[in-house]
């Protein structure tokens, strides 16, 4: 009911945003650390904070999501939560025993300053970390950056704590994986098979949030990247980083920390990033790109092929991560469908500099903002103007589609409503068909729902 209040007329906005395109850095921190096996995360903040982050993941994925607090009292809200962190990294490796605690911030032990790194060396210093045990930790402000950020920051950590160099590198390329689903980086592992290269990929979810049901309950599956691959990224002769905002930082640190040169490509959605990635791999592994992946590549263009009439300058209105955005337009544009609005929570200029790019030519009226005000209050704004045939993002456009009668296609986080989404790929050119037969899907079924009555056919 509240967004049919919402009107076409833009007011300028200096300090509010109204249903943001993001959430929090520590929940791209939490989502982060369960990517190395073994690995429980640690909120450095108050419990409240912790079990909202955990459920968030939790609703995604539709799996028990392990995590850790200081939980925070008055006290240490005021003192300053050192003595919290202490005790209670004696009490998780006493009692639930993983390889690695990482630790991130949250805004109320930032605010209060407390410093990580003189913790850590104090627990360590009173034999509170056991022998072959690690802590690790990075600072998640959640008043600052996005999910994103602190997915960012978070990988940086992993380099700093683990990556280590010798003398000598090894025939092994580095996939340092944005924020993706578990079922994307196990598709991308796929490939990286296919192609017979020997990969390292982190962090990586894929047999942690995507673990199968057993009977046998495991607090630490087991998926992810190993400490030993982990520590072993150094060596490797080069790094492909998926998703600039997420991975060129972490990059950059390897390749200063490790010699270790690197590119930074896009996430492989769709046709022509997933190109990039085939093509980077083969180059940098150097090995020849085999006839299975060329024929899996056919199958897609086969499929865009069969269906451009229905794809035809459809009009789409998304909104996310913008390691996600960018691939996707592209994909959208390969559909010759025109992305229009685009909307981002997270600011860069790298989005607002590749949205110039792809869409000058193929869809110049489109609009497109990043930052704080380009919140999905401002989306739903630009579809009151001039309206969309399709809407794309997280669950939370469920109420734009409603309130606007749009189709609408879930992709990116938090996908809350819908089972699945987390289990068949979008990257690749299976994910690629996967992504374009679910467009086709909520355009067709919208179409047969609202047609006239002589205009509903058998075969469209």
């Amino acid at each position: 009911m509240l967004l049919r209040h919402t009107t076409a007329s833009e007011i300028e906005r200096k300090a509010l945003t109204i249903n943001p395109a993001k959430t929090c850095q520590p929940v791209g921190a939490m989502y982060a650390a369960l990517g190395i096996h073994g690995c429980l995360p640690h909120s450095h903040g108050s419990q409240g904070c912790c079990s909202y982050h955990r459920s968030a993941l939790t609703r995604h994925f539709k799996e028990p999501v392990m995590a850790s607090t200081s939980s925070f009292s008055e006290g240490s809200s005021v003192f300053g939560g050192s003595s919290n962190l202490v005790s209670a990294i004696e009490t998780i490796f006493t009692i639930y025993d993983p390889d690695v605690i990482a630790v991130h911030t949250t805004c109320l032990s930032e605010t209060i300053g407390d410093d990580l790194t003189q913790i850590v060396s104090k627990a360590s210093e009173d034999g509170k970390i056991p022998e072959g045990k690690r802590v690790i930790y990075c600072n998640t402000p959640s008043y600052i950056g996005t999910h994103i950020t602190g997915y960012s920051n978070q990988l940086a950590s992993f380099v700093r704590f683990f990556s280590t160099a010798t003398p000598k590198k090894k025939n092994v390329v580095n996939l340092v994986a944005g924020w993706m689903e578990p079922s994307d980086m196990r598709e991308i592992k796929r490939l990286a098979s296919v192609l017979e290269t020997r990969t390292i990929m982190f962090p990586d979810m894929s047999g942690v949030l995507d673990s199968p049901l057993t009977g046998k309950y495991k607090m630490y599956p087991d998926g992810g990247t190993t400490i030993p691959d982990m520590i072993a990224t150094g060596d490797s002769k080069f790094s492909i980083g998926l998703g600039a905002y997420c991975t060129e930082d972490t990059c950059v640190k390897l390749e200063s920390k490790c010699k270790v040169k690197f590119e930074v490509i896009e996430i492989p959605i769709g046709l022509k990033a997933t190109d990039r990635f085939i093509t980077s791999l083969s180059r940098h592994a150097n090995v020849p790109v085999p006839d299975s992946i060329t024929e899996e590549r056919g199958r897609l263009i086969d499929f865009i092929t069969d269906n451009s009439k229905y794809f035809w300058r459809k009009r789409v209105a998304l909104y996310g991560d913008p390691d996600t955005l960018i691939p996707m337009v592209e994909f959208l544009l390969t559909l010759d469908m025109k992305p229009v609005y685009i909307v981002t929570g997270t600011a860069g200029k790298h989005f607002d500099e590749e949205m110039q790019r792809m869409l000058k030519e193929k869809a110049p009226e489109a609009r497109f903002k990043s930052g704080e005000r380009a919140d999905m209050f401002l989306l739903h704004q630009w579809i009151k103007q001039e309206p969309v045939d399709l809407l794309m993002g997280n669950t939370y456009g469920k109420y734009i589609s409603r309130d606007e009668n749009l189709p609408f296609v879930r992709i990116g986080f938090p996908v809350m409503d819908r089972p699945g989404n987390n289990i068949f790929p979008n990257v690749g050119y299976i994910g690629g068909m996967n992504l374009a037969n679910k467009i086709l899907e909520s355009l067709l079924n919208h179409y047969d729902r609202t047609c006239k009555e002589e205009k509903m056919e058998l075969q469209m």
